[in-house]
C-alpha cells in the first residue's frame, strides 16, 4: 500500500492527509443506508493513511454514524463538522450566531460521542449575524477545550479579509481553514478565494472534487443520467458541463489514467489546497479513489486541462454555491423607482 504523505493544516500544526472523508453519504437517509456498512468504510480509510474525517450537523444521522464508527479510534482522527445549516424550523436553530452555536455544538459533540471538535465549520456565511459575534463565540468554545481550531465554507474572499481583519483588532481566535467548492469544472476560488487563503495562512479543505459525481465517468453525453443526485441537482443535467466533461474523459483516456484519479489528482494539485474530500458510498467507490493515491499529473496535462476549462472559471454554477443576499434580493440592487433617474 503506497503511503500517505500528510500535509499541515494551513498553520494549525495538524497534519492531515491530502485525501480527506467526506461522511455526507454515510447519512442513511441520502447515502448508505446499512451504518455498519459505512463503519467498514471509514475503518478502511483510516488503514489506508486518511485521517481527516468531514460532516456536519445538516447531514441527517451522519455524525452519529461517524461517532459509533471511531468509538476505539477517536484519536487517529483528525475530526471536522460544521454548524449554521437550518436544523429544523425554528429561526433560531441556525446560522452563526452565539445564542445557535452554543446549543448546535453540545448536539455535534453528543452525537459524535466526544468531548472535542479538532475543526468546526461555519457551514455557509451568515450575513445577519456580526462576524465579531460568532468569533467571539468561537473562540470560547476553543478556550474551553471544546474545539481546537475554527474555519468557514463557501466564503467570499471579501468576507474571509474582513474576518481576519476582525478577529486581529478585537483580539479573537481567527477562522484557519476555508472549504469552497473545487473541481476540474469549478475553478472559480482559484481567482480570489484561494489566493486569499494562502496569504493569511489558512488551510483549505475542497468539496466536491468529482463534480457530484459528473467526473465519475458515469455521465456521458446523450445518454441517460443514472446519478443519484441528478433529480433534485441542476447543475448535474447542465450540457455545458457534461460536454466539458467529455473532453475530460478524452483527456483521462490519453493519459492512462480513469476520470476519477485525473479528478482528484487535480484537486490536490494547486499549491493553496491542503486536502480534497471525497465521498464515498460504498466499499467500491473508496478503492477505486485509494487506487489513485500516487497520482502526481505534470505540467503537461496540467496545461491541457487548463485549455478545457481555464484557470480561475466555473463551468455553470453549483445548486449548493453560496448566493450572497445583494444577489438573492433584487431590492438591494435596485434604487426606489423615484431615485432611478439621472435628472
Amino acid at each position: 500500500m503506497v503511503r500517505m504523505q500528510y500535509r499541515t493544516l494551513g498553520r494549525t500544526g495538524i497534519k492531515v492527509s491530502p485525501y480527506a472523508l467526506g461522511a455526507l453519504m454515510f447519512a442513511t437517509s441520502v447515502g448508505n443506508p446499512d451504518p455498519g456498512d459505512s463503519a467498514r468504510i471509514i475503518h478502511k480509510a483510516l488503514d489506508a493513511g486518511i485521517n481527516l474525517i468531514d460532516t456536519a450537523d445538516a447531514y441527517g444521522d451522519s455524525e452519529e454514524v461517524v461517532g459509533r464508527a471511531l468509538m476505539g479510534r477517536r484519536d487517529d482522527v483528525v475530526l471536522a463538522t460544521k454548524v449554521s445549516r437550518p436544523m429544523g424550523d425554528d429561526p433560531n436553530r441556525q446560522g452563526a450566531s452565539r445564542r445557535w452555536i452554543m446549543t448546535a455544538v453540545e448536539n455535534s459533540l453528543r452525537r459524535l460521542r466526544t468531548d472535542h471538535i479538532d475543526l468546526y465549520q461555519i457551514h455557509r456565511p451568515d450575513p445577519a449575524t456580526d462576524v465579531e459575534e460568532t468569533l467571539s463565540a468561537l473562540s470560547d468554545l476553543i478556550h474551553s477545550g471544546k474545539v481546537r481550531a475554527i474555519g468557514t465554507s463557501a466564503m467570499p474572499a471579501g468576507d474571509i479579509v474582513e474576518a481576519q481583519w476582525v478577529a486581529e483588532r478585537r483580539g479573537l481566535e481567527r477562522f484557519r481553514t476555508e472549504q469552497p467548492p473545487y473541481s476540474l469544472l469549478n475553478r472559480g476560488v482559484e481567482r480570489e478565494v484561494l489566493p486569499a487563503a494562502q496569504r493569511y495562512g489558512m488551510g483549505t479543505l475542497v468539496w466536491g472534487p468529482l463534480g457530484q459525481g459528473l467526473l465519475t465517468g458515469q455521465v456521458r453525453k446523450g445518454q441517460r443520467n443514472e446519478l443519484r443526485r441528478a433529480g433534485f441537482l441542476k447543475h448535474v443535467n447542465d450540457e455545458h458541463r457534461i460536454e466539458a466533461v467529455e473532453r475530460f474523459i478524452s483527456l483521462a483516456r490519453e493519459v492512462g489514467l480513469p476520470l476519477t484519479h485525473l479528478a482528484m489528482a487535480f484537486a490536490i494539485a494547486h499549491p493553496g489546497v491542503t486536502s480534497a474530500i471525497m465521498g464515498p458510498r460504498t466499499m467500491s467507490h473508496l478503492d477505486d479513489l485509494l487506487a489513485g493515491v500516487d497520482v502526481a499529473l505534470t505540467d503537461d496535462v496540467l496545461d491541457r486541462i487548463d485549455e478545457i476549462v481555464p484557470p480561475g472559471t466555473d463551468v455553470g454554477t453549483l445548486d449548493q454555491a453560496y448566493v450572497p443576499p445583494a444577489l438573492q434580493r433584487a431590492s438591494l440592487r435596485r434604487r426606489p423607482l423615484g431615485e432611478r433617474t439621472a435628472a
